[in-house]
């Protein structure tokens, strides 16, 4: 009886993340060895190591990799960009691929392709991955996120990174430059929603719920407020409520789930005692609020702003 010996052990960059077969002969790994009981085909040209637990990153490496001209796209580039998605579309493992109109089209199993036009300022290299630049990747989720979700990531493109809280240190997109980058795409499907999510983008929105908020607010007929709102304007070190109207002397304050910790409940506390010491109103809402599509809070600051009667 014939024993068969053992595989080696895959190469240690090869062992815990999804691989090319260009990488494979690189590390000269034979084609038996990619048939062992420890690789498994991807499809075409990738393979997985055994154990790999899905990581989408890893995996649009290796697909961007095997796909000469291709690039990360759509929903996945939104992923990976760290960009904010509806609940519904969170923890999605479609992988997207986009291709100029010059190639082939995709034909992969568990990939959807793209056949776009693209402009050279609109892909970028993110660790490796050939991928759609953050504000392209917006452009693209126009064809399925509702207006409002695409102006909350929108806002996300264009608000300034807190300083020491984030790695970057400019915003991902001005809305000039998404307003440039319609202008070359006019007969793209979206393009009219993107338009008028463009014309509702704002910076200083640190979070979608603040940006529906804004939105509801405007939606029904109060006058748009100023967002980060500093109690003393010219102070940078001033607190500042999320939005407010500075004439009438109101001041709104959603508090997401990074608010619960003991650490910012006391920053929140020291904030709503000035603004309060100063004789502001003062709105403090929540995920219930959000829940109710903000209707009642809306009621509220209409009446503070002596615009109407509640309704």
């Amino acid at each position: 009886m014939v024993r068969m010996r053992p595989a080696e052990p895959l190469p240690s960059h090869l062992s815990d993340a999804p691989f090319t077969v260009h990488e494979a002969r690189a590390a000269n790994l034979s084609r038996s060895r990619l048939r062992a009981s420890d690789v498994a085909p991807a499809g075409r040209l990738i393979y997985l190591p055994a154990g790999w637990d899905f990581e989408i990153r890893s995996l649009a490496r290796a697909l961007s990799a095997a796909t000469p001209g291709g690039w990360i796209s759509h929903l996945t580039a939104a992923v990976i960009h760290g960009l904010w998605l509806p609940a519904w579309l969170c923890g999605s493992r479609e992988l997207h691929l986009s291709k100029p109109k010059a190639l082939p089209p995709v034909r992969r199993e568990g990939v959807v392709g793209h056949t776009v036009l693209a402009f050279p300022d609109e892909v970028t290299v993110l660790d490796g991955i050939r991928i759609s630049t953050p504000a392209r990747t917006w452009l693209d989720l126009a064809r399925v996120l509702p207006l409002e979700a695409l102006v909350a990531v929108g806002d996300q493109l264009v608000r300034q990174p807190r300083p020491g809280l984030e790695i970057r240190t400019e915003p991902w997109a001005t809305r000039e430059e998404l307003r440039s980058m319609l202008k070359h795409h006019p007969k793209f499907q979206g393009i009219v929603k993107a338009r008028q999510a463009a014309e509702l983008i704002r910076a200083g929105a640190d979070s979608a719920p603040e940006t529906f908020l804004r939105l509801a607010l405007t939606a029904a007929g109060l006058p748009e407020p100023e967002l980060q709102l500093r109690l003393v304007p010219e102070d940078p070190y001033s607190p500042a409520a999320d939005m407010g109207y500075r004439k009438q002397r109101i001041a709104i304050q959603y508090d997401g789930a990074h608010h619960r910790t003991r650490e910012q409940q006391t920053r929140d506390y020291r904030r709503d005692e000035v603004f309060l010491a100063a004789g502001w109103r003062y709105f403090k809402l929540n995920a219930d609020d959000l829940a109710n599509d903000f209707r009642g809070a809306v009621r509220k600051v209409r009446i503070a702003l002596g615009t109407g009667s509640a309704r």
